[in-house]
C-alpha cells in the first residue's frame, strides 16, 4: 500500500501547524519585544499587521476544512478505497497550499481569483471523492 491517502492528510495537518506555529512565533515576539500586550491579541488577529490578519484567516481556512477532508480520506483509509482518494490527494494538498500562500502574499483582485480557483479546485475534488466514495 502506498499510503499517499495518509500522507496527504498528514500533510495537510502539518500545513495547518506550520501556519500556527509561525502565527504564534510572531505573537511571541510581538509580546517579548512589548509591542503588544499578551492579553490584547484578538483572535483574528485585527489589531495588528494585515499580514498577521492574514496568517490568522488563513489558519482558519485549514482548520474549516480540515475536518470534510480528514473524514473523507479517513473514510477511504478504513474501507480500503484509497484508489478513489490517492490520485486526486496531492492535488488538493498542493490546491491548499496554493490558497494559503496567495493569502498571506495579497489580497489584489487578481490573488484573490487566484486564492478562489484553488479553494474551488478542493471543493471539486472533495465533491468527487463523496460522491465516489458513496455510490462505490
Amino acid at each position: 500500500m502506498d499510503h499517499v491517502s495518509l500522507k496527504v492528510l498528514l500533510g495537510f495537518v502539518a500545513w495547518t501547524l506550520l501556519l500556527l506555529i509561525v502565527m504564534e512565533g510572531m505573537r511571541s515576539w510581538l509580546v517579548l519585544t512589548k509591542a503588544v500586550e499578551a492579553n490584547a491579541f484578538q483572535p483574528d488577529n485585527a489589531n495588528l499587521s494585515p499580514f498577521l490578519q492574514r496568517l490568522a484567516r488563513a489558519h482558519a481556512n485549514c482548520l474549516e476544512s480540515l475536518p470534510v477532508v480528514a473524514v473523507l480520506l479517513i473514510a477511504a483509509m478504513i474501507t480500503d478505497r484509497t484508489a478513489v482518494t490517492d490520485p486526486l490527494a496531492p492535488w488538493l494538498l498542493a490546491a491548499r497550499v496554493v490558497q494559503s500562500g496567495v493569502h498571506l502574499a495579497s489580497l489584489s483582485v487578481l490573488a484573490v481569483n487566484l486564492r478562489f480557483t484553488a479553494f474551488a479546485a478542493q471543493v471539486a475534488i472533495a465533491v468527487y471523492w463523496t460522491w465516489a466514495l458513496l455510490l462505490g
